[in-house]
């Protein structure tokens, strides 16, 4: 088993961090751009092994993707964050043309791989990894719903003050302000998060999911990296193990929920194929509403990336 991470950066040097210790893989290959950066941090994480005992090998490449090749799984984290006085579209425009060069640069070495897209802005970069690909859409797939739902139920361990292990949560939509937590579907030890808490303490925590992202930036001056690069990780190991685990996974969409060629946050199965089933829940008027506005929010991306590729095309 291969798994290659590409972007060295702190996200996916966490994952890969996470993937080693997990031995989810006898190598773990991680790439970057920046001259001798991957080959630093691989060696760095390599020599954790004898303290963590784990066996995974870790192996660093400045861009040769030639190095990458036969991977079984591929996180891509590869892109900028938006800085001062960028746009939208500029950050759109320059993440595309990142994630679209690595897409095809690994399925040329790994014609088989499946591929977890974790830059952002999620949504977009995951179907501008689709258009890229063109492979079968189970194989391509987004991180968010993971970390988004990790975030929510630590919020819940902490005013519940009980262990994290016992929640259990579901999140659908975009990655972003729009993004739909479901009290409805949220357990703890499988009574309703409804019993367990007032409406208007539930409300903030799912208003601070939201803005879970944010938080950590205006703590940080930067983005978060342990939990997101630890749950790119877990849908890792729930592929090569074939867990058959259900998660929230930015999926394409064909009819599910109301929704046609839309890249979106549901709950899915996934296995040794990637995504095996998307599960379609039951939501209620408020919820579906809910779900149509995030939806409209992430097309609107998506509409702008896809006329960026029509303007290229002409």
């Amino acid at each position: 088993m291969k798994i290659t991470v590409v972007g060295a950066g702190n996200v996916g040097a966490t994952c890969a961090d996470v993937i080693a210790q997990k031995e989810l893989a006898n190598e773990v290959v991680l790439l970057d751009i920046k001259e001798n950066f991957a080959e630093g941090k691989a060696l760095d994480i390599w020599q954790t092994a004898p303290v963590n005992l784990y066996d995974t090998r870790l192996t660093g490449s400045t861009n040769d993707f030639s190095k990458t090749a036969n991977s079984d799984v591929v996180v891509i984290t590869s892109g900028l964050p938006r800085k001062p006085g960028m746009s939208r579209d500029d950050l759109i425009s320059t993440n595309a043309g990142i994630v679209k060069g690595v897409t095809e640069n690994i399925l040329k070495y790994s014609p088989n791989a499946i591929i977890i897209v974790v830059s952002n802005p999620l949504d977009v970069m995951t179907y501008c990894a689709y258009l890229s690909a063109k492979i079968d859409s189970k194989r391509v797939f987004g991180m968010a719903g993971v970390l988004d739902t990790a975030r929510y139920r630590a919020f819940l361990a902490e005013e519940l003050n009980c262990s994290p292990k016992d929640i259990q949560a579901v999140l659908m939509g975009g990655h972003g302000d729009t993004m739909v937590p479901l009290p409805r579907y949220t357990t703890v030890g499988g009574i309703p998060v409804t019993e367990l808490i007032s409406k208007e303490k539930l409300d903030a925590i799912i208003d601070r999911t939201k803005k879970g992202g944010g938080e950590i930036v205006n703590l940080l001056g930067t983005s978060a990296w342990y939990a997101p690069g630890a749950s790119a990780a877990q849908m890792v190991e729930a592929v090569v193990r074939d867990q058959k685990r259900i998660f929230p996974v930015c999926a394409w969409l064909q009819g599910e929920y109301g929704f046609s060629n839309i890249y979106l946050g549901v709950p899915v199965k996934l296995g040794k194929n990637g995504i095996e089933q998307i599960i379609e829940l039951k939501l209620n008027a408020e919820e579906k509403a809910l779900l149509a506005d995030s939806a409209k929010a992430v097309k609107e991306v998506m509409d702008a990336l896809d006329a960026m590729n029509a303007s290229v095309a002409k």
